[in-house]
């Protein structure tokens, strides 16, 4: 399978011209296509997305304690929120996939891309250091921290306060189905408060699929 100039999109998106394309095309990598894979730049880039976001935060917001600045980062890099950005900036052409990946459709997984994204950081980190990771950073998450004026309060934990400012019984969460392939895999959680009521949500990972429910469960309550 063909790809696109890869050099000429990561100096188009990252402003930053490859001095070795062979860890820009690793982190495009996934397992199913090559051992060299993303997995390790993608954990690099996470540290550095967190200590970027978190800098930035923390000077957009000086008068907010720690608790919502928390709430702000953990809403900006998520699978969720990064896969949005892989999207935003045209990734999906440069995914090196194995056959039975992208015929599973792994080209549009939120956990790909979303690792993707990631691993991109990491290589430019790697390659040109933290302020060019912290510009890219800026640029790509600009739109979504502009608007973000207050800071949101994540679903699991307005469940859990909605639970104890009524005197009921703390959130339970369960799986109740997991399908799909490894790397793009599918998961339904089941939450519940006590007997009064229960929801469900589905991700493709365990983390997003509790959102998910306990933002349908809120839902439900009013």
């Amino acid at each position: 399978m063909s790809h696109p100039d890869l050099s000429a999109w990561i100096e188009e998106q990252f402003d930053h011209t490859p001095k070795d394309l062979a860890l820009f095309t690793r982190a495009v990598t996934h397992g199913s296509h090559s051992v060299n894979t993303y997995e390790r730049l993608e954990f690099l880039g996470d540290r550095v997305l967190g200590l970027v976001m978190a800098e930035w935060l923390f000077t957009l917001f000086p008068a907010e304690p720690e608790g919502k600045l928390s709430s702000r980062l953990n809403a900006l890099v998520t699978g969720e929120t990064c896969a949005r950005i892989a999207r935003e900036i045209g990734v999906i052409p440069h995914l090196r996939l194995g056959k039975q990946a992208r015929d599973d459709g792994a080209s549009q997984s939120d956990n790909v891309l979303g690792d993707v994204v990631e691993a991109l950081i990491g290589a430019l980190w790697l390659e040109s250091g933290l302020d060019a990771a912290r510009a890219f950073i800026r640029r790509a998450w600009g739109d979504i921290v502009e608007t973000q004026i207050n800071a949101p309060k994540h679903p699991k934990s307005g469940l859990q306060e909605w639970a104890a400012a009524h005197n009921r019984k703390p959130p339970v969460y369960e799986i109740t189905d997991r399908s799909g392939p490894h790397h793009a895999p599918r998961f339904t959680i089941k939450v519940s408060i006590g007997t009064l009521a229960e929801a469900t949500g589905t991700g493709t990972s365990r983390q997003e699929a509790e959102t998910a429910a306990a933002k349908a469960l809120l839902g439900k309550l009013g």
